[in-house]
């Protein structure tokens, strides 16, 4: 144990300070400053070690008993030669201890780099996926027209002539909101529709909505949420088709391509019969795209 080699040291110290009383000084100095130095590098590399000390490498050897009168040189020399070894093992672990630290350093600055990075690309806004079915006016075959600009000192988009339909109402005043990429306000809004009127038929048009309201705004992971909830909570909406198409799109933006290629599937099989041909030729270009066996 360390402390017994101090202990040793100490001993052999006491024995010589009568012929080399200035070196033992000198070398009883550099020992304290030893022992405070380990028991920082102990600190450091074994936080939760109670105080226990590491067993050095260099172990006090048994030296002869010098015959009576001879000087105790020897003993003074050999403590000095373990001291000065001691010395250099601590400043090569310590040196050990701050290259393991930049390393470490490093390898932290290169995670967080490359989660930035992966963020930032998950982020990106993405332009709006082709459709079989208008989220606004027409029925299925009818092409939704693609947001315009926003346009400066515009009308509040959610302004409009009553139609008598509540629900008609606000749903048209969150897709004239998504039509202005006000997307936070549009989501708010469609999201009222489908709580407030949820056995109206725009139930399925603003929950659909949603999902594309989040996809033009790059959250991808979000809008796939929106659109299995539309195909779950209201599997004969008349939007519940699209959802499932735009679905699949919202999984390939997560490079999930095996998970699209299941919805597709799934969107033919349960509404292969009620789909329009303008959407069945997107579903068509969006396997091929995903390389659907």
């Amino acid at each position: 144990m360390m402390t017994k080699w101090m202990a040793g040291s100490a001993l052999a110290l006491v024995v010589a300070g009568s012929t080399a009383t200035p070196a033992a000084a000198q070398i009883e100095g550099r020992v304290g400053k030893l022992e405070a130095e380990m028991r920082a590098v102990q600190r450091k590399v074994f936080p939760g070690g109670a105080g226990a000390m590491v067993e050095p490498q260099i172990a006090p050897s048994t030296a002869p008993v010098d015959a009576a009168g001879v000087p105790a040189t020897s003993a003074l020399t050999d403590i000095t030669a373990r001291v000065t070894s001691l010395e250099q093992q601590m400043a090569s672990m310590t040196g050990q201890i701050e290259q393991t630290q930049y390393k470490l350093r490093q390898l932290e600055q290169q995670f967080e780099d490359y989660r930035k990075a992966t963020d930032a690309k998950l982020t990106q806004p993405v332009a709006p996926a082709p459709t079989g079915g208008a989220d606004a006016f027409g029925g299925p075959g009818v092409t939704v027209p693609q947001a315009p600009e926003p346009v400066s000192n515009a009308p509040d988009a959610a302004a409009a002539p009553s139609s008598g339909d509540p629900a008609e109402d606000a749903y048209l005043a969150g897709y004239r909101l998504w039509q202005s990429r006000d997307y936070p306000a549009a989501e708010a809004q469609l999201k009222k529709v489908v709580a407030t009127y949820p056995k109206h038929r725009r139930a399925s048009f603003a929950q659909n909505l949603l999902g594309r309201s989040y996809l033009d705004e790059g959250k991808p992971s979000l809008a796939s949420i929106a659109f299995y909830d539309n195909y779950k909570k209201f599997p004969d909406g008349e939007r519940a088709p699209d959802s499932l198409y735009y679905l699949g799109t919202a999984l390939l933006k997560l490079d999930k391509p095996a998970d699209a290629c299941k919805v597709y599937g799934e969107l033919t099989d349960v509404y292969g019969s009620k789909i329009s041909p303008g959407l069945k030729a997107d579903v068509a270009k969006a396997r091929a795209a995903a390389k659907c066996k």
